[in-house]
């Protein structure tokens, strides 16, 4: 395996009682978009904002290609571009002008034109800032954090506040910025975005890391259980819930079943075999449902496992570390 191009060890941070980042470890390798995913307040943008050296770290190390951003954050200025979390601009300056300026401010600059096109931003490049929509100025962020010519890419809560088709919009421009070379570190609490573009990632929860893997790797290392949603016809509903309630009393292989949605639905949970279970009761009940499947388990499920609570990712309280 390379050198990592970012290492953080150990690293902590407080402000005054509070602890926001609480012994935070972990490895970036080139070429890959690795995530710090966890729910708002967990201390996401507090460790990389640590790491690029817009924080002081109260213990621990962080590392940018083997420099030590706390003692010389400059060092890493033309290695690191950074997307904040809660950036902005003036509202009258235009796409074509931020980025001009952007790129003023470095030897080697990429060129302006290429962003935007590479973004999506070529039609928009006279366009004020005020007047873009949240997915246009989330991909002129992009850019202004591309604009240095950066070798890693520090996209913080990307995607917040954009409807679901220009998240996947997003989502795909970030997979082009890779592609040109960028190592990315996404900073999210959108699971299926983390699921969808981590190679690999960590959970984090209140400060600590609780999780680390690829995501079909922390998937596949939950216990090994199936949920079977069984759905009926309006008129066997009724009938179907009746037939499968205390089938987790007559069945090894069952451990809870429960209703689910509008009342047409029951979830059946268990071991591998839990299918087993479920098909051979309808049967003998002669119960023919309008549909079986079995559930996907998903990085939530990661969470849950992990912290023994359900994931939330509610909005920041005023003051809270992020």
């Amino acid at each position: 395996m390379a050198e990592p191009i970012v290492e953080v060890r150990n690293l902590r941070k407080t402000y005054g009682p509070k602890v926001a980042v609480d012994d935070v470890s972990f490895a970036v390798q080139p070429g890959e978009i690795f995530g710090i995913l966890g729910p708002n307040g967990a201390g996401k943008t507090t460790t990389v904002e640590t790491l690029a050296g817009l924080r002081q770290a109260d213990g621990g190390a962080v590392r940018v290609r083997g420099i030590d951003t706390q003692r010389d954050p400059a060092a890493v200025k033309d290695i690191l571009g950074v997307q904040l979390q809660e950036a902005t601009l003036h509202d009258k300056i235009t796409v074509g002008e931020a980025l001009r300026l952007f790129a003023g401010f470095y030897a080697d600059p990429a060129d302006p034109a290429e962003l935007l096109r590479l973004l999506d931003l070529t039609e928009h490049a006279d366009k004020q800032f005020a007047k873009l929509s949240g997915g246009q100025k989330q991909r002129l962020s992009i850019a202004l954090a591309l604009v240095g010519n950066p070798e890693i890419a520090i996209l913080d809560e990307l995607t917040t506040g954009l409807d679901p088709q220009a998240r996947r919009a997003t989502w795909d421009l970030v997979e082009r910025v890779r592609a040109t070379g960028v190592t990315i570190l996404l900073v999210t609490h959108f699971m299926e975005e983390a699921e969808r573009l981590c190679d690999r990632l960590v959970v984090i929860d209140a400060g600590r890391v609780v999780a680390e893997g690829t995501p079909s790797e922390l998937i596949d290392g939950l216990e090994d259980g199936r949920t079977v949603v069984v759905r009926f016809a309006p008129e066997d509903a009724g009938r179907g819930a009746a037939v499968l309630a205390d089938l987790a009393e007559r069945h090894p292989d069952v451990r809870q079943v429960e209703p689910v949605g509008d009342g047409a639905e029951v979830a059946v949970t268990g071991s591998r075999r839990v299918l087993f279970a479920v098909v051979p009761t309808l049967a003998e009940a002669d119960l023919v449902p309008d549909d079986v499947r079995t559930v996907t388990r998903t990085l939530e499920d990661v969470f849950l496992a992990v912290t023994g609570r359900t994931y939330t990712s509610e909005e920041l309280t005023e003051g809270a570390p992020r």
